[in-house]
């Protein structure tokens, strides 16, 4: 599977907006979607802000494993400059352990002579609007589940003293784990013209049949024991899904795209079970593998440059000749 790619228009601006925005700001948030922590985290962030402490917010926490939110939290807490927790951004009680979280960062920020100024940051439908209106309790920010809702940024007063300013959804201009790709695309990061619906449903499915299977199985009613179920391929998977709940066109041909579209839904919503793709050594892996064929196209770059720099000095001695 080639990698997903989607970075809008806005996005250019967005990540303009927040160049230009952080010249002023003391900590910046970063809502994550807490089943893929890593792969719903900017690489550009720390370009971006300038280091700035960071708050990491695995968000979507009742969606995610239980047994893998608290790795991942001490995977980020082990970092310079940065705290991570993880809460349920539809809920209001976890209000005030965010904003203690950004006091703890900046604690010489407070009262009106020295406010906090905060700016929050995520991937596109990662639940940030939500969590706006949860903490101001106004509705504040549109909220839906389409990538991209919102187009611009936004300044919030949380406290007398606490000011944030949200900005639209941002990616980066190029996605180079694929296996990041597949997840931001299962998790409605990404918006949908960017990604064919099977592939990323079959991705999602060779993952959950090896990790979770006892949960997709009970879902989908499969009937399969764990060995039969993780020796299915994908495609062949997806098709029992599609029996399994009618996906059947005219003539019993399967709609393997509607299937993928359940199968799509059922995760974002949580009806699956509360499942995290990734674990830090996972990332590990992607990532040592994402640099080597980084640095292998760099060198065929490299060496093309070579090549047409010679070629356009022959043509120079040879014209001049």
């Amino acid at each position: 599977m080639s990698t997903i790619q989607w970075f809008p228009g806005h996005m250019h601006l967005t990540r303009k907006a927040i160049a230009e925005r952080i010249k002023d700001i003391d900590v910046v948030i970063e809502l994550l979607d807490a089943r893929l922590p890593a792969s719903s985290a900017n690489p550009l962030l720390a370009e971006l802000t300038g280091n700035r402490p960071t708050l990491k917010v695995l968000n979507k926490q009742d969606l995610a494993d239980p047994a893998r939110t608290p790795v991942w939290l001490d995977w980020y807490n082990a970092r310079e400059g940065t705290r991570a927790i993880a809460l349920d951004a539809s809920e209001r009680a976890p209000a005030r352990r965010l904003a203690d979280g950004c006091r703890q960062l900046a604690p010489n920020r407070r009262g009106m002579a020295r406010p906090m100024r905060v700016l929050i940051v995520g991937v596109p439908n990662v639940g940030k609007s939500t969590l706006i209106n949860t903490l101001s309790a106004r509705r504040e920010a549109k909220t839906g589940d389409e990538a991209g809702i919102t187009k611009q940024e936004q300044r919030i007063v949380l406290e007398d003293d606490f000011y944030l300013w949200d900005t639209p959804g941002m990616l980066w201009p190029r996605i180079v784990v694929p296996e990041s790709g597949e997840r931001l695309a299962a998790s409605g990061a990404i918006g949908r013209n960017a990604y064919d619906d099977e592939e990323v449903a079959m991705a999602l499915l060779g993952y959950l049949k090896q990790h979770y299977g006892a949960q997709l199985d009970a879902r989908f009613r499969l009937g399969l024991a764990p060995e039969a179920l993780a020796a299915l391929h994908d495609d062949e998977l997806l098709e029992r899904i599609a029996r399994k709940r009618g996906a059947v066109m005219s003539g019993g041909r399967l709609n393997l795209q509607k299937a993928a579209e359940l199968v799509l839904v059922d995760f974002r919503a949580g009806a699956i079970g509360p499942i995290t793709l990734e674990t830090p050594e996972d990332w590990r892996v992607w990532q040592a593998a994402a640099d080597q064929r980084e640095a292998e196209r760099a060198e065929r770059k490299s060496e093309q440059r070579k090549r047409d720099d010679r070629r356009a000095r022959n043509r120079a001695q040879d014209e001049g000749g």
